[in-house]
């Protein structure tokens, strides 16, 4: 963020700066890859319903600070709950994770993820949700949930068939297998690649760019690409919730939390 930038709201989980009218949110858990818990995605769900309302912002830019974007939902928190059979940690990730997404989906605003180190599970369907997404050489992306025995959530399952088509879409989804920065380019979920020092100017050009563009014929565009398929979203962000529940009490998401905190290859019994 250039010296000119000045902060807005800040909460600890979610930081806010402005420049002009460009707002950029940064996840703020570096010490856990920004991994989503209540606390971030609340603050996050908040911050986007400030800028949304906010006439002198026109862009959003998403960041996460520290090494990575955002590494997907709290597997430490996750795995309590699940120990515990206890969702009331898990409800809210959900919940407020479901208007996290309809919100980038269909605020009047472009918004623009500049991505970094891990875009997980969660983390990547944040990404997934904006209407742009550049990327840092380093950036990973994956559909990790698999691999823990969860369902994909925060609109995977809508955004990335879209995007990859349905065959590439399932093998991500299947294998849960991490793609680098190039061959997410190369098979379109992001727009761009840049390298790591240039992220956040390149981010930046791309945002004023738009944010001195037209307005309102942008957020006609906005609607007419993305808008429109809000009841079709949301349907499907509460059926993602449903089968997450579902996956959530099995063996398997036992199973797989304990194996990835265990550093070892799960056993599943698809139970």
């Amino acid at each position: 963020m250039s010296t000119s930038a000045q902060a807005g709201h800040e909460n600890g989980a979610v930081l806010e700066k402005r420049e002009g009218r460009v707002a950029t949110l940064i996840f703020n858990r570096p010490e856990r890859m920004n991994a989503l818990n209540a606390d971030l995605v609340l603050a996050l769900n908040d911050a986007l319903t400030r800028v949304e309302a906010d006439p002198e912002i026109n862009v959003v830019v998403l960041a996460g600070a520290g090494r990575a974007f955002c590494a997907g939902g709290d597997l430490a928190v996750i795995g309590k709950g699940r120990q515990e059979n206890n969702i009331i940690e898990l409800q809210p990730i959900l919940r407020a994770g479901m208007q996290v997404v309809l919100k980038i989906r269909t605020m009047r605003q472009p918004v623009i993820a500049a991505v970094h180190g891990a875009a997980a599970g969660a983390g990547m369907n944040i990404a997934l949700a904006s209407d742009i997404r550049v990327a840092a050489e380093d950036a990973m992306f994956g559909q990790n949930f698999a691999k823990v025995g969860l369902f994909p959530d925060y609109g995977g399952t809508f955004f990335l068939p879209q995007l990859v088509g349905p065959a590439k879409a399932a093998e991500l989804f299947y294998t849960g297998e991490m793609i680098d920065a190039a061959e997410a380019l190369r098979i379109g979920i992001v727009n761009r690649v840049v390298p790591l020092a240039q992220l956040e100017t390149e981010a930046h050009t791309l945002a004023r760019k738009i944010a001195h563009g037209p307005a309102i014929a942008i957020r006609a565009i906005k609607e007419t690409l993305f808008g429109r398929d809000k009841e079709e979203l949301a349907k499907l962000l509460n059926l993602e919730v449903e089968q997450q529940m579902k996956c959530f009490y099995s063996e398997d998401c036992g199973e797989g939390i304990r194996a990835f905190f265990e550093k070892r290859a799960p056993k599943f019994q698809g139970k």
